[in-house]
């Protein structure tokens, strides 16, 4: 039997208050401006589990109900109940993403209907109201998170390189889901019942329908996350990467009321989404995880209508008469008057045997809960100096009492920030071992030890090791451009680093100089990490962001004069 959750109202939580709001008269007359004024028949179902993001229903004299999707076929369990003044929706009427709750009528009467444009339109235009929807989706969400397994519901082994995968997906794109262990009698009877076996794992289950071998991609494209076209031919500005900058760059970007595409081959938050604490993040005093910064960025770029697709990997850009075409792996292409890229950069491997093998089977590029929870009292390995490293090395040793720093230099201050220094040589359960290197890995289908060598070829020695967490730096991720000029180490040069050479006849045809943050193509921006000469910090990669919005106008005020 379902679970089942009280009508909302009734002030048993502060959670529950928030996500069970009621408008005013005043509020409910200005949603209606926004509206259709329908009427309903008591069962009649509004929309389904699986259904593409369904409207904002407000109650004006009819109640609703939201159903768990166990609840759908019985109709007895309720997980949310609307009342005159209240409304049915959560964040998925802004991410896009399918419906994972059944609403039914349970009263007949009337309702306003807000349809998705003009519920954006509603969210930039009524301030006051706008905040509070945007409280009550993410109360929404936070509830639905507590009942996931009526939600989506994933089985195999989470600690698996897929499993992980998964995960990390999910939780980055803060998707309310429920792990089943592929070792468990739930998982068992899943299989009976969905006639699976093990070679089907990983498997998706939403509502009634069963995915096999699932993968971030096709689960992406079942949820509707992945890139839909749902406004004009040609956007204004088409944003590649949705790390800080590229967070920053939409955020700028739609509130300034361009139509706005954010789209990240992997998942919102760059690499910054893998630091488990940032703390010198201006007006973040007690520090803030990277994924927790992101997913406020995110839905706030959301907010102002930005339309946020990933996994969505973009393989190609081209530019014909001042129109730009982004081109994304599947050959869908994407047509903007403006481009920024954001891509970051991509992680570095160590240059030893088994380790592509063993990523995500013990090896990470990460150390956030998610890594670091499987890890509680095992012994970890963390190599690099920079304060990701650093970072990494603070949060693991909480979950793990044996946890080794590796670094190839001599001095642990070198690069990283005195206040980490001073907190990891202070730590009795973190090893600092300076001049060493990763010489092998140990293990079967996972890493159970590694062996490490004295820098020069010195003395060997094998420690045991559950996580191998790796923070060497990383390389651009430009390997898909062709037609913007990088610099030797691969990164993007623009404006003033552009050299005449590679400026040529095109801006003296233009008659102007390039504008900040923009490339060798015109209308083509970079910003953040994949920037040449950019500062490699999260907040500098917001200014980027948010400074290449400003050239982005500039440029599409001068192509409309032109």
């Amino acid at each position: 039997m379902a679970t089942s959750f009280p009508e909302i109202g009734d002030g048993a939580e502060d959670l529950a208050v928030a996500a069970a709001p009621r408008l005013t008269d005043e509020q409910v007359s200005t949603v209606a401006r926004y509206a259709r004024r329908e009427e309903v028949a008591a069962g009649q179902v509004l929309y389904d589990i699986g259904d593409d993001s369904g409207d904002l229903l407000l109650c004006g004299s009819a109640r609703l109900e939201a159903l768990c999707p166990a609840a759908a076929a019985d109709c007895e369990d309720v997980f949310f109940g609307y009342g005159p003044g209240q409304f049915a929706g959560e964040l998925a009427l802004l991410t896009g993403q399918r419906q994972t709750l059944t609403v039914r009528v349970s009263e007949a009467g009337t309702i306003h209907r807000v349809q998705a444009q003009s519920l954006r339109l509603l969210m930039k235009q009524e301030t006051e109201l706008s905040d509070l929807l945007l409280r009550t989706f993410l109360a929404r969400r936070r509830l639905l998170r507590q009942a996931t397994e009526q939600t989506l519901r994933l089985v195999g082994d989470a600690d698996s390189a897929a499993g992980m995968a998964l995960r990390t997906f999910l939780a980055r794109q803060g998707v309310p889901y429920a792990w089943v262990e592929d070792d468990s009698t739930a998982a068992d009877s899943i299989r009976a019942a969905s006639g699976s076996t093990m070679a089907d794992l990983p498997l998706a289950l939403i509502g009634d329908d069963v995915m096999h071998r699932v993968s971030p991609g096709a689960l992406s494209e079942r949820l509707n996350l992945a890139y839909r076209r749902t406004g004009p031919a040609t956007v204004d500005l088409a944003v590649v990467g949705a790390g800080p900058a590229g967070l920053a760059a939409a955020v700028y970007g739609a509130s300034e009321g361009l139509q706005t595409v954010l789209l990240d081959a992997v998942a919102t938050g760059g690499q910054a989404a893998t630091s488990a604490r940032i703390e010198n993040y201006l007006g973040f005093p007690f520090g803030l995880s990277g994924a927790d910064l992101a997913a406020r960025a995110a839905v706030q770029a959301l907010k102002f209508g930005a339309q946020i697709a990933s996994p969505c990997p973009v393989a190609a850009l081209e530019t014909d008469g001042g129109t730009h075409t982004v081109t994304l792996v599947d050959g869908t292409h994407i047509r903007a008057r403006a481009v920024v890229l954001a891509t970051g950069a991509s992680y570095r491997a160590l240059p030893v045997d088994r380790w592509t093998e063993l990523t995500g089977n013990g090896i990470y590029y990460a150390a956030t809960d998610l890594e670091a929870q499987p890890m509680a009292g095992r012994p970890v390995l963390v190599v690099g100096g920079a304060n990701s490293a650093g970072q990494a090395a603070l949060h693991l040793a909480r979950c793990s009492a044996d946890v080794t720093l590796a670094l190839r230099g001599g001095d642990l201050g070198a690069r990283m920030s005195s206040y980490l220094v001073d907190r990891i040589v202070s730590d009795p359960r973190i090893t600092v071992l300076t001049r060493t290197e990763v010489a092998e890995l140990h293990g079967g289908a996972r890493l159970e030890g590694v062996t490490l060598a004295e820098r020069g070829g010195g003395t060997t020695r094998r420690i045991p090791c559950a996580g191998l967490f790796c923070f060497i730096g990383a390389e651009p991720a430009t390997d898909w451009l062709t037609h913007v000029a990088l610099d030797e180490a691969g990164f993007i040069p623009t404006d003033r680093a552009l050299t005449p050479a590679v400026r040529g006849s095109r801006w003296r045809d233009l008659g102007r100089e390039p504008l900040p943050y923009e490339t060798s193509v015109p209308g083509v921006f970079a910003a953040g990490d994949v920037r040449a000469e950019s500062m490699k910090r999260v907040a500098a990669a917001a200014g980027d962001g948010a400074s290449a919005v400003r050239s982005v106008h500039q440029y599409l005020s001068l192509t409309t004069r032109g």
